[in-house]
């Protein structure tokens, strides 16, 4: 059956996926009088910060520190406008503890600044000139970003936006503009530090997707400075869910409408404007049209391509088309007992286990550890989630795939048994998680995670804009200024919010 919602009273936005991204963008435009429709063809909402059940234990999806929650911070500002409280959450500290291959203690990136410095200054001698210029940038480019900057600008208005949040101390930024992380520390003479190097590749991974000599520096001064005071890192009590239904729970209360289970097929485009999308339910199969005002896509930019079929804009097309390949991620959850956790363990660490590899493919992990008492595993029990970036291809290729995680899974499993004590008494459960997984419950093109590796092409400035080239419809999330992330995506959609504002 197929019917078409045409009924209108005020601006309808239908917002595709409900990712953190879409929930914040509907919940904002909800609260402040829109008509809104929040579609996701997932069980539960969250997207890649979303959670699952087993055996008593509570796994994190993918995403597993917050950002923002800190006064002035983005979660705090807008569920300070959505009047809901803030999730309880603790303070990562240290924010990771970096552990570089064949050695037994750890790089502690600490939130205290002064015990951080002291941390660098004893781990890479000779460092802090170059430090002291990532704080720099850091201060201007946060304060810059505090004020509500549209980048990159696509009409008058984003630039009127970008404009008035210039200041004199924002000009120090800009002979950086083109600058990599790699350009930095050949200026300051540290090209050859490998050591630091390393340190700087794995961190850089987990927050730009590639490495130090591809990283656009003002884009790391602000993911390597992040998680110092008075910002931080933060752990969720209870879950990452917890961030997605305070925000469904926002949406319901004004008027918002949610629909799981339920896939966009297109975005239909009438003269360069987006005016309705075509929803599949996924347990009916029925098929209709609804009609609305605006589309906000909380999905990759290569999903934006494909939901717009042929009137996707060429040029568009063609640039997302030869973006460099994005990686995927492969993540085992173990629920074990809490024997299996050496004392004094960091929340959050970080193994390279060969310096001469990539990172990823199994080679780095990044690890979360629950906390006694956080909600995410029974009494005397706890989880350990580790993650690599992998090349999405092999996964989507040939018949090996079940043998393919199986032999990844084993491979994991015995890596963090050099730090973990892993035996068959301590296990209690075994999941893993592929490209194909993270395709399957997020509808993420090929299971890609992270957004858009934060190179000199592709960040801030030179970046995918939340105003596409369709009148009407617009980016959230990774894909778009500033990145990946929980604070990152819902800056995204605090900016679409006032962009489709503008408009009226």
């Amino acid at each position: 059956m197929t019917h078409i919602s045409t009924h209108k009273t005020k601006s309808r936005v239908a917002v595709i996926g409900a990712g953190i991204g879409g929930l914040t963008a509907a919940a904002l435009l909800a609260h402040r009088g829109y008509s809104v429709l929040v579609l996701d063809q997932a069980l539960v909402p969250g997207g890649c910060a979303s959670t699952f059940k087993r055996q008593g234990f509570t796994f994190d999806v993918g995403a597993t520190q917050v950002a923002g929650l800190e006064p002035g911070g983005i979660h705090h500002r807008i569920f300070s406008e959505l009047a809901i409280d803030l999730p309880a959450a603790t303070p990562c500290d240290p924010a990771c503890a970096v552990y570089l291959p064949g050695e037994s203690t750890p790089i502690n990136v600490w939130r205290d600044p002064q015990k951080w410095q002291e941390e660098r200054q004893k781990q890479f001698p000779g460092s802090e000139p170059f430090w002291r210029m990532m704080a720099v940038l850091f201060e201007a480019s946060w304060q810059f970003q505090g004020r509500d900057p549209v980048l990159p600008p696509r009409n008058l208005w984003d630039l009127w936006q970008l404009a008035q949040a210039v200041r004199p101390s924002t000009l120090i930024t800009v002979p950086y503009t083109l600058f990599t992380v790699g350009d930095a520390l050949r200026f300051y003479g540290l090209g050859k530090d490998q050591r630091l190097r390393t340190f700087l590749d794995l961190q850089l991974k987990l927050y730009s997707q590639v490495s130090a000599e591809e990283t656009a520096l003002l884009y790391a001064a602000t993911a390597l400075s992040v998680s110092q005071l008075p910002q931080g890192l933060f752990h969720l009590q209870g879950s990452m869910q917890v961030l997605s239904d305070r925000l469904v729970t926002s949406l319901e209360r004004d008027g918002g409408k949610l629909l799981m289970r339920h896939t966009v097929e297109k975005i239909q485009v009438e003269n360069d404007q987006a005016h309705a999308v075509v929803i599949r339910n996924q347990k009916t199969g029925e098929v209709w049209r609804e009609v609305v005002d605006h589309v906000v896509a909380n999905v990759t930019v290569q999903n934006l391509v494909q939901l717009l079929g042929e009137k996707a804009p060429s040029g568009y097309q063609n640039r997302v088309e030869k973006l460099p390949l994005a990686s995927g991620a492969f993540v085992v959850y173990l629920g074990v007992d809490i024997s299996a956790i050496p004392p004094g363990c960091p929340p959050h660490l970080q193994f390279l286990y060969d310096v001469n590899a990539p990172i990823g493919e199994n080679n780095s992990l990044f690890v979360s550890v629950s906390h006694p008492g956080d909600g995410r595993a029974p009494e005397g029990k706890a989880t350990i989630i580790a993650s690599s970036f992998v090349d999405p291809t092999p996964w989507w290729q040939g018949d090996n795939y079940r043998q393919l995680k199986q032999q990844y899974t084993e491979d994991a499993i015995a890596r963090l048994g050099q730090y973990f004590y892993l035996k068959p008494e301590t296990i209690i459960h075994v999941e893993a998680a592929t490209p194909r997984t993270f395709a399957h419950y997020t509808g993420r093109d090929r299971g890609i995670v992270g957004g858009i590796g934060q190179r000199i092409p592709t960040f801030g400035p030179f970046g995918f804009a939340n105003r596409t080239p369709i009148q009407n419809l617009w980016l959230v999330g990774d894909s778009t200024h500033p990145g990946e992330g929980t604070a990152g995506v819902s800056y995204s959609a605090l900016t679409v919010v006032r962009q489709i504002q503008a408009e009226f």
